[in-house]
């Protein structure tokens, strides 16, 4: 499925995403189509509005079915920064499990980060990985997701109404 014209669609990175439960509440509570994709296959509450999509064991197989679907209106929750950048380039938005959006200002330098972090560990280094998910994490996540879904229904509503000018 992909998105039509007035509906938000939310594409989940599910694989190793924390926050499943709370996309699925604020979805329903909004009236809004998900899907949920993984390279397996994934558990999700029956509900019309939840896919499930088993995008296959290939190399970044879910990755790429999320990159070449999500668009403009639509919003893309995943932890995965070079499949982050994918979709804001496509004109997604993009949040990450701990509330953090990704945006065309951000992603550059959220990439030049990782890819550091990478070599830095590959070498020794750094030999911790990133901070554990926390309370915090969940609230700030459930907080801009609503105002991401507020500010595309703004969006979208301001385009249906020629100005008065």
């Amino acid at each position: 499925m992909t998105s039509t014209q007035n509906t938000i669609r939310i594409y989940v990175d599910a694989d190793a995403c924390p926050v499943k439960d709370e996309i699925y509440r604020v979805a329903v509570r909004h009236g809004l189509p998900v899907s949920v994709v993984a390279g397996q296959f994934i558990r999700v509450p029956q509900d019309p509005l939840i896919e499930r999509v088993a995008a296959g064991s290939a190399m970044d197989a879910a990755d790429d079915w999320i990159a070449e679907r999500a668009g403009p209106g639509d919003i893309v929750i995943t932890a995965d920064i070079p499949l982050a950048s994918r979709c804001v380039k496509a004109g997604a938005e993009v949040i990450a499990p701990n509330g953090k959006p990704f945006s065309e200002q951000s992603i550059g330098m959220t990439l030049a980060v990782r890819n550091l972090m990478t070599d830095l560990r590959s070498s020794g280094e750094v030999t911790g990985g990133p901070k554990s998910f926390a309370a915090r994490d969940r609230s700030a996540f459930l907080a801009t997701l609503d105002q991401t879904i507020r500010r595309i229904d703004r969006r979208r509503a301001e385009q249906r109404v020629p100005s008065q000018s």
